[in-house]
């Protein structure tokens, strides 16, 4: 190691990459029109590599799931630049780009990236993910559950200037505006998200002109390498063979049969190699995986295993990622894609969880509730005299690990994205909450028992409306491990004119429409059990009794314990009852 990078330099230039992407998050996040970015985070900023794009430092506040999924993108945003398919940049330009098919997620994830220069050269790129809450197609907000082709699912853009040497290029973003909803409210996502990216080329100036960009990029060079070894050396505590485990998705939202996303885990010499072999093959409806996506999933699910290894592109160099081809895990033109980034990833997570449980008992939990509840609600608000689309996800139960139970409501696998506060929503959207609470009951029984998913209904008010349900685990609930419970499934209601009307696909429909009076009803997953649910320390259970967790009924047949009439547990009934 050079003089410049003692152990101090390198770990303060370490967190100063970190601090510069932290604050694009929070400028991005406080600038930003929409609730989806401004109160839910769901967005992510990072630092890319000049060359070939890889990940440099991400915001710890944006979604795990852009780890992969942004480093591929900028990745290919430089081999179009370099083949002469997109043009060259200039200082100031700012590219934009949603195409699934180019490193993407969906097509609400809308990707910005900009050259930063340092002496003429391009030093780095600077990029980040904002979800738009519309960008078009079939069905306000972009999850089309029938949706047969990427058209349906709206605008998809390949990487153009959409600011040239620092001004908007109006033309460009005409035609973006000409092909989306409320598009006059999309000016604020639009200058927050670049914003974000002017912030971050201020701070990381102020950071090379401080310790010299040589000394830097030997930091960023060191800091690669770093990552790769300490995730080899987590490895090792992988036992060698091979695990493997399934994990389904409930439907395609065409076809009503579950697809199996099938893995084998080998463990080498060389780290972890993930075999998605004999994985279904591409369905006709919205949730394939686009091949970033697919990587990505494995990466954060990683990250879930071994958070103490740092973010950075040689995290993932052990991490090798095979079998997908011909599968629905590499969706290719003209697939759809919408419930790739929200849904399939977590599916893909959930999988790896499963199989890496028994191995690695103390650090995997079962498995959460796997599903970003994605709700569109859009229509015409007559008393705003305007149109509205509004988007709406939710957390769900965490699963239990060998340490403690799960959380309850806690944000999805693939991101830190929590609900907007109930207030932003009303107040923005002709919507009344009827409630907002926990899904009591629904985390799995075990020695931990899963977190408890959400429970929310939520009224339209005035005007006229459709909902649209992009969601999973509807058919079955999340995993347990080592002999947990599942966690309770996903559970959508749309009243209509005081009738239910439950979808045919559970957790998925496009286009139902609402009435002023109408009632949408959803009940989230809560997730797995850990461990035998007989072993569950029965002043734990009773203490779930009294807090309203579960049923005195449920005790005795989930985890077998007796409750005495003063609500504490019977030991002498609980003993019977726990004897084989």
């Amino acid at each position: 190691m050079t003089p410049e990078l003692d152990p101090i330099t390198l770990s303060v230039i370490q967190a100063g990459l970190q601090q510069v992407c932290d604050e694009m998050d929070l400028s991005f996040s406080r600038a930003a029109f929409s609730p989806v970015i401004a109160e839910a985070n769901d967005r992510s900023d990072g630092i890319y590599s000049a060359t070939d794009g890889a990940l440099i430092a991400q915001g710890a506040q944006g979604l795990p799931v852009f780890v992969g999924t942004m480093q591929y993108s900028t990745r290919v945003l430089i081999e179009r630049i370099r083949d002469g398919l997109t043009p060259a940049p200039t200082p100031g330009d700012i590219y934009i780009v949603n195409d699934p098919y180019l490193g993407g997620t969906h097509l609400m994830d809308v990707r910005f990236a900009s050259p930063f220069y340092r002496d003429g050269k391009i030093f780095c790129w600077l990029s980040n993910t904002g979800h738009w809450p519309d960008t078009g197609g079939a069905v306000p907000g972009g999850f089309s559950a029938s949706a047969t082709s990427v058209e349906q699912e709206g605008l998809r853009l390949p990487p153009v200037r959409l600011f040239k040497q620092g001004v908007l290029d109006s033309e460009i973003y005409q035609v973006i505006c000409s092909n989306i909803r409320v598009a006059d409210q999309r000016i604020g996502d639009v200058q927050a998200q670049a914003a974000a990216l002017m912030v971050g080329a201020d701070r990381l100036s102020e950071l090379l002109d401080r310790y010299g960009d040589a000394t830097v990029s030997a930091a960023i060079d060191e800091l690669r390498h770093r990552a790769a070894r300490q995730m080899r050396t987590y490895l090792a505590q992988v036992p060698e063979g091979t695990h493997t485990a399934s994990a389904w998705i409930d439907s395609d939202g065409v076809v009503n049969t579950p697809l199996e996303i099938r893995l084998s885990v080998h463990k080498t010499d060389a780290g972890l190699t993930f075999d998605f072999t004999g994985s279904s093959a591409p369905c006709a409806g919205p949730m394939n995986s686009v091949l970033a996506t697919t990587l990505s999933s494995v990466y954060l699910a990683m990250r879930h295993i071994f958070p103490e290894v740092p973010i950075s592109a040689g995290a993932f160099e052990p991490l090798h990622v095979t079998g997908y081809a011909g599968t629905f895990l590499d969706a290719q033109y003209p697939r759809p894609v919408s419930g790739c980034a929200a849904e399939v990833s977590q599916r893909i997570a959930e999988a790896v969880f499963a199989a890496l449980a028994p191995a690695l008992p103390d650090r995997v939990t079962a498995a959460p509730a796997g599903t970003s509840g994605n709700f569109a609600l859009g229509g015409h608000d007559p008393e705003k005299q305007r149109d509205f689309v509004m988007y709406q996800l939710s957390g769900g139960g965490y699963g239990g690990n060998a340490d403690h139970d799960g959380l309850s409501n806690g944000c999805s696998t693939i991101g830190i994205s929590k609900a907007p506060p109930v207030e932003i929503m009303e107040a923005q959207f002709p919507v009344l909450y009827h409630h907002y609470a926990l899904h009591e009951g629904s985390g799995g029984a075990g020695r931990h028992r899963g977190g408890f998913g959400l429970d929310y209904a939520l009224e339209l008010r005035r005007g006229a409306a459709t909902a649209s349900f992009v969601m999973d685990h509807g058919r079955g609930g999340p995993l347990g491990a080592l002999s947990g419970r599942d966690g309770a499934v996903n559970q959508v209601r749309v009243i209509r004119n005081g009738t239910p009307h439950i979808p045919e696909h559970l957790s998925k429909e496009q286009d139902i429409p609402l009435a002023p009076g109408d009632v949408v009803h959803v009940r989230t997953p809560g997730g797995g059990g850990y461990g035998d649910p007989l072993t569950r320390a029965p002043a734990a259970v009773a203490d779930d009794v009294r807090l309203g967790r579960y049923t005195p009924d449920q005790a005795r047949s989930l985890f077998g314990v007796a409750l005495a009439p003063d609500g504490t547990a019977d030991l002498h009934a609980t003993r019977q009852l726990r004897t084989p």
